[in-house]
């Protein structure tokens, strides 16, 4: 049984190093803005999936790591992955009776809120200033979230993750 939930939780992690990865991936400067957030969507589906496996504190670490990959003020991502998290994992119930379409409406939209949470805990740290274009990656997450969702359940059912 300990293999079982070990292997669980290495597919889990492995699945959030992939997203990590995708996160760094470097786009061209015109379609920076465009960048979906890979670690909050794979995030989204693993509280949806196994609420009882993802929690507030995995957040945390996934932030940290983010930060620290990117380079920015440490725990900004935390913070705001966090809260998200807590959201999601809040209305669980509200999100997985929602359809396929809802749920991206719902989740793209709570990660736009994320990037105003990024922007504002940055504000207090640094000079920055808001740059509008970054919203646009609130589309592309729209149209990801129903391919990741499937991607990510067809894993979870291969490798009987509960």
């Amino acid at each position: 049984m300990t293999n079982f939930t070990l292997r669980n939780h290495v597919l889990i992690w492995l699945s959030f190093i992939v997203a990590l990865m995708l996160q760094a991936a470097p786009w061209p400067g015109e379609l920076a803005s465009f960048r979906p957030s890979w670690v909050l969507l794979v995030a989204f589906y693993w509280v949806l999936a196994v609420p009882h496996r993802i929690n507030i504190g995995t957040a945390i670490v996934l932030g940290l790591l983010w930060d620290l990959m990117i380079g920015s003020t440490l725990g900004v991502r935390g913070l705001m992955m966090s809260v998200l998290i807590y959201i999601v994992a809040l209305n669980c119930q509200l999100l997985i009776n929602m359809s396929l379409w809802q749920q991206a409406a719902l989740l793209s939209l709570l990660m736009l809120v994320g990037k105003v949470l990024e922007f504002w805990a940055e504000y207090l740290v640094s000079d920055v200033k808001f740059d509008p274009n970054l919203l646009w990656s609130g589309v592309l997450n729209f149209l990801l979230w129903p391919w990741l969702f499937f991607l990510l359940r067809r894993v979870r059912r291969k490798f009987s993750i509960k």
